[in-house]
Formats: C-alpha cells, sequence, structure tokens
C-alpha cells in the first residue's frame, strides 16, 4: 500500500508548476497519504534533500508562477552512481515512488529510471508543447498568450513607423509557441525549426505587403528556425554546459538579411525567459490541476511507468516510453493553415 510519495520538478519552470505541485498534495492528503518535496530537480534527490508538504505549505499556489521547489537541469545520469543514489533517497525517506514534474529532458531520464525499476509518475510541463503522447503540457498555453500580447503590441509601432518587426520567441526543436502567436496575433511571416526557411521568399513576402499599401509587417521566428541550405549565413552557436547549442539571436540575423534584401527598416524584439514567468492562464491552471490530481491517483494505485496526458479534452494515464520516443513538433497540416496568411 502506498503511503509517502516525493514530487520533484526539473527543467526549465513554467507557470502552472505550483498549481501541479498543490494538486497533488490535495489528492494525496485526502487519501492519507504524506507528500514530500524534492528541492531543485534530480539534483534534490540525488542529495535525499527533502521536505515533507502540508495543505498548509501549498495553500496559495494555484495561482502563482515559478516553482516552490526549486527547478535544475541536472541529469541523474550524467551523475556519479546517480541511479543508486536515487533509490536510496526513496529507501532512506521510506518513500513509495516520485511523481516527476518535467519536460523532455527530465522525462526521459525518468523514462530510462522507470526502465531500471524506480517507481515514477510523470506529469508533462514545458512551455515549448513538444512532448509526445499529449495534446498540451503545462505552461505552454500562458507561454503562447504572453508572445500574442507581445505580437499585439509589436504591431502598434511598426504601423506607426512602417518598419518589419521580428519577434523571436522560444522553440529549440518545435515551433509551437510560434506556430499559435503568430497564427493569433496576425505575423505576416511565421518561421519555424520544422520548416527551413528561404529568406529570398520572405523578402517577397514583405515586399508583395508593401506593393499592396501595407508598409509594416510582422515576422514572429521561433529560436531554433534555420534557413534552408545555402540560403543564408548563420554564425555557430556557443554550447552550453551540456554540449548543447545555445540558442538565441536568429532574429537578429533575420532583420539585416530583410534590411539588406529589401531596404525596408527592420526591428528585432527577443521575448526570451519572460516567455517562462508570470501567473499561469486559467486553462494551464484547470490542466496543471487535472495532471496532479491524476497524477497522485496513478501513484496512490502503483501505477508507476505512467505520464499523465491530455487527449482530446481528457486527462488519461499513457506509457511514459510512449512519451519520450520522440519529439513532438508542429505538424504539416497546421503549418500550412499559418502559411495561408502569410504574405
Amino acid at each position: 500500500m502506498v503511503s509517502r510519495i516525493g514530487i520533484l520538478t526539473g527543467g526549465g519552470d513554467c507557470p502552472g508548476l505550483n498549481a501541479a505541485i498543490r494538486a497533488v498534495v490535495r489528492r494525496a492528503d485526502q487519501a492519507n497519504v504524506m507528500t514530500f518535496g524534492f528541492a531543485a530537480g534530480w539534483r534534490g534527490v540525488l542529495d535525499a534533500s527533502v521536505e515533507q508538504l502540508t495543505l498548509s505549505s501549498t495553500r496559495g499556489l494555484l495561482h502563482r508562477g515559478g516553482t516552490i521547489l526549486g527547478t535544475s537541469r541536472v541529469d541523474p545520469y550524467r551523475e556519479p552512481d546517480g541511479v543508486a543514489r536515487i533509490a536510496q533517497a526513496l529507501d532512506v525517506h521510506r518513500l513509495d515512488g516520485l511523481v516527476v514534474i518535467g519536460g523532455e529532458g527530465t522525462l526521459s531520464a525518468a523514462t530510462r529510471l522507470a526502465d531500471e525499476g524506480i517507481p515514477i509518475v510523470g506529469i508533462p510541463k514545458t512551455i515549448d508543447n513538444d512532448v509526445a503522447a499529449t495534446e498540451l503540457t503545462i505552461g505552454f498555453l500562458t507561454a503562447v498568450r504572453t508572445a500574442t500580447e507581445a505580437v499585439d503590441r509589436l504591431h502598434s509601432t511598426a504601423e506607426s513607423h512602417n518598419r518589419v518587426m521580428v519577434l523571436e520567441v522560444m522553440g529549440r526543436h518545435a515551433g509551437w509557441i510560434a506556430t499559435y502567436a503568430g497564427m493569433a496575433g496576425g505575423a505576416d511571416a511565421i518561421l519555424v525549426p520544422e520548416v527551413p526557411f528561404d529568406m529570398e521568399a520572405v523578402g517577397r513576402h514583405l515586399r508583395h505587403r508593401a506593393g499592396s499599401g501595407r508598409d509594416f509587417s510582422i515576422v514572429v521566428v521561433a529560436e531554433g528556425a534555420l534557413p534552408r541550405e545555402g540560403t543564408m549565413e548563420v554564425p555557430e552557436p556557443p554550447k552550453d554546459e551540456f554540449g548543447r547549442p545555445r540558442l538565441g539571436g536568429i532574429g537578429h540575423a533575420i532583420a539585416h538579411e530583410i534590411e539588406h534584401r529589401t531596404g525596408f527598416p527592420a526591428r528585432v524584439t527577443i521575448l526570451g525567459h519572460v516567455q517562462r514567468g508570470g501567473s499561469p492562464t486559467p486553462m494551464d491552471r484547470v490542466l496543471a490541476t487535472r495532471m496532479g490530481v491524476e497524477a497522485a491517483e496513478l501513484a496512490m494505485a502503483g501505477t508507476w511507468g505512467r505520464m499523465t496526458a491530455f487527449e482530446h479534452h481528457e486527462v488519461v494515464p499513457v506509457a511514459l516510453a510512449d512519451a519520450t520516443a520522440e519529439l513532438k513538433t508542429v505538424p504539416a497540416s497546421l503549418y500550412r493553415v499559418a502559411e495561408t496568411f502569410f504574405g
């Protein structure tokens, strides 16, 4: 019988994490199951740094951004004796299993750990919305709201100065934020990692608008977007501590090319970490709450190796392995809808 559950939040922060924590604690408390929070993601589990979570300590969290548990990008498989230390932390604190709230990286580690016998239930959170087997991830809709508001605000200054405004949003390998915010905000071009772009075609779009009497344009670009091979030079990005490209700045290169190819003045706004912060939208609060309750119920039933997923307006369990088998990218059918409004 399950009586003690651990919780951690890993990877980048996003709105809705606290709502999910609150929901797990609330549902577990109803069944007299104790919950414990690990600080700073997998780092807290590796260090066996744990604190009991109660109804009192999780009150007032629903609207708060960030995570009261803290987070990190620590990968237990990059740490000495990582798997053994995690198993030991669960044993020391007499925990029956873990609820892991994370994105693709955190949940990929969770999948490997589950395969090695660590009892885990996952909850998907990432503003990039790139976790497979779920239609939505916690944090995505709030990030889209923030990016859409930026597009709306840039419209007025673009029109006032007859400029091209380039808005760079997050999206390393998947252009969900760019596509949704670009469509919602009425962008005139949306550039995403899934579809290598041709700057000459972008320039033609903008010149066509100008020739039709529309002397301003909005271009939304995901940070991971790349040009079609041989069409534009892009500097090699520096690497982070994990050897991954440190993205950010493609917007400046695109603005430079727009000015060079069209003669139109172009300005850049890089939205950056603003997309991660702030209060979650009502939909993200509800999604996080539903996923938190479902995760608690799966854990209390001893149904490990699963992740909560949003499918057809329902929150259902799916296999962790299915959720992390591949990245969920923007489908061609959705991008074709967005292309209807380019130019």
